[in-house]
């Protein structure tokens, strides 16, 4: 792909998940779409809690599991490199996290992981070893290329997670899922591609240890809106480029008391819905796995601002704190405060 590169984080803004010229799709009408309830988060019977994200996101979804893996059991990562990639600078992040004219060091990375595991700022390494994760790339993604996402795995193995590497498709840059309005080859706006395959039912197995069949027919459960205002740890979503709308699937057995899990996704750059709409929310592909698993699906959104023009997450420092990969990270916390008012 050609870019025309204004700045620095504006370019690496455009490598994720934005093609000039593309304009942003609504998720078309379907019968497996639910339409919003306004309301707040509530408080449930969760007995454990997962991450799974695409590109900014999937940068976002290992920062959360890395920084508190003793409550976060597992994750599913859609092209995205290893935790603290960036190291805080935006060249590294657009030449070495997402091109690989830059290397990873990977060592480095880990090595960073382990000295702040020892000064608390993350869960210890230890919590890590066994858990699960999923990592998927397709082979037309040229956002972030393949040898980065092999990094993120050696970065997992090395800590003893147990990894799940989907290396063989022909996906672009892309969330890849049933319900996809994009060819899979694509990389195309809003980033959710049909290769024929269904992931997330080889993530939610990984990560759960086994699913029953989706929901194919109406979803039962309800999708309530919530002001992320409440808890956006500077108590401005805005500021924090994390708009004021966030969403949550609650299937019917969780909201009459039941035990389930929790599973926080991660939309990727120009997909939040300031930029199109709950297509992600619905079709993610979760909510009907939710219905039949016992799974509430927490989605937060990010959206654009000045520093951040395409809506991703923060992986790369742009909110100008350089905790944000660690415990109390702005958007990390504020996304935990979440995660912690539902029940995980």
């Amino acid at each position: 792909m050609r870019f025309l590169v204004r700045t620095a984080t504006a370019a690496v803004a455009a490598l994720l998940l934005l093609v000039p010229g593309t304009a942003p799709a609504q998720a078309a009408a379907d019968p497996y779409t639910k339409t919003p309830v306004a309301g707040t988060l509530g408080t449930f019977q969760v007995s454990g809690v997962y991450v799974a994200g695409v590109s900014s996101g999937g940068y976002l979804a290992t920062q959360l599991q890395v920084a508190y893996s003793s409550r976060i059991k597992g994750a599913a990562v859609f092209a995205a490199g290893p935790y603290y990639c960036a190291q805080n600078n935006v060249s590294q992040a657009l030449y070495g996290c997402a091109d690989n004219s830059l290397p990873t060091y990977l060592t480095n990375l880990q090595a960073y992981t382990r000295t702040w595991a020892g000064y608390g700022w993350v869960d210890p390494v230890s919590r890590l070893s066994g858990q699960p994760v999923y990592v998927y790339h397709g082979n037309n993604d040229t956002a972030i290329k393949k040898s980065v996402t092999d990094d993120l795995v050696r970065y997992y193995q090395n800590f003893g997670a147990s990894v799940q590497y989907d290396s063989g498709s022909s996906a672009g840059h892309a969330w890849v899922t049933p319900y996809g309005t994009g060819a899979c080859t694509a990389t195309v706006s809003p980033f959710l591609n049909d290769c024929g395959t269904d992931p997330q039912n080889a993530f939610l197995r990984k990560l759960l240890g086994s699913v029953s069949a989706p929901n194919t027919g109406p979803l039962t459960g309800t999708l309530t809106s919530f002001n992320q205002n409440t808890f956006a740890v500077n108590g401005y979503a805005a500021g924090l480029s994390m708009g004021t709308t966030g969403f949550a699937y609650v299937p019917s057995s969780c909201a009459a008391g039941q035990s389930c899990r929790l599973l926080v996704a991660l939309h990727g750059c120009q997909q939040g819905y300031n930029t199109v709409g709950t297509a992600f929310v619905d079709r993610a592909n979760l909510n009907q796995y939710a219905d039949t698993n016992r799974v509430i699906v927490l989605y937060p959104q990010a959206t654009a601002s000045a520093v951040n023009p395409n809506g991703c997450w923060d992986w790369w420092g742009y909110l100008g704190s350089t905790a944000y990969p660690i415990k109390g990270g702005l958007q990390l916390e504020t996304v935990m405060n979440m995660v912690r008012r539902l029940g995980g």
